[in-house]
């Protein structure tokens, strides 16, 4: 395991799990070379998934019910020691060899919340969101799940929506957070590549949001952040 090189701050990466006992092995070897700390959510896993993190050497917090993806990103962000959080998936659609790249702007001091830009949000519905999003926010995939935060950003998250498409990166500049983006691998998984159709309710929060009047003074919002390490 690894520490944010020269900086010295610790990284924890934080994987949402439910059912991936057959994915999830080899997502956990590559990210535990590059981190301090590799946390597995599981979200009640019923096909032994945590004894799977357990054995490859991750810490395995559990959900004593289902509580969803949302559910477990926020599980992980309470739970997660390391000074910068890495989010991402289970199912291997994201490489832990981008680690390094993803959390650099952060350990420089440049960036609260950097996200894995994919070329293309593989779902219709994620397109729209992303849209929708850039009227607040000038990037350009808001719903990614590959992101790397500062551990002050993260205590500070509520995320109060269906997930975290669009409303993660809509609240985090609430506070003031500086975001910036860096181009990551994507693996072609089997997903859905039309509407997703939690993702009509997600609509409703985003608009929420994109109705709140801008954070204007950044200087103050941000008064919580730190410098990781």
């Amino acid at each position: 395991m690894q520490e944010g090189g020269s900086s010295g701050a610790s990284i924890s990466v934080v994987i949402p799990a439910f059912n991936e006992a057959n994915r999830i092995g080899p997502v956990i070897e590559k990210a535990r070379d590059l981190a301090s700390e590799v946390l597995v959510v599981d979200d009640h896993s019923a096909d032994g998934t945590p004894e799977v993190a357990e054995r490859l050497g991750a810490r395995v917090v559990p959900n004593s019910y289902s509580k969803g993806y949302l559910g477990a990103i926020k599980t992980g962000l309470l739970s997660a020691s390391g000074d910068v959080i890495v989010t991402l998936d289970a199912d291997g659609e994201h490489d832990p060899g981008d680690i390094p790249r993803l959390v650099q702007p952060v350990l420089d001091g440049r960036a609260d919340l950097v996200l894995g830009r994919r070329d293309m949000a593989p779902r219709v519905s994620e397109r729209f969101i992303n849209w929708l999003t850039r009227f607040r926010v000038k990037v350009d995939d808001s719903c990614t799940g590959f992101r790397a935060l500062t551990r002050d950003l993260a205590r500070r998250m509520e995320l109060k929506a269906r997930c975290t498409c669009g409303t993660f990166v809509l609240e985090a500049n609430s506070y003031g957070a500086r975001i910036a983006e860096v181009p990551v691998t994507i693996h072609a998984i089997s997903k859905p590549r039309t509407i997703c159709w939690g993702h009509l309710w997600q609509v409703g929060y985003v608009l929420r949001w994109l109705l709140k009047p801008p954070a204007t003074d950044h200087g103050a919002a941000a008064s919580w952040r730190g410098r990781p390490g």
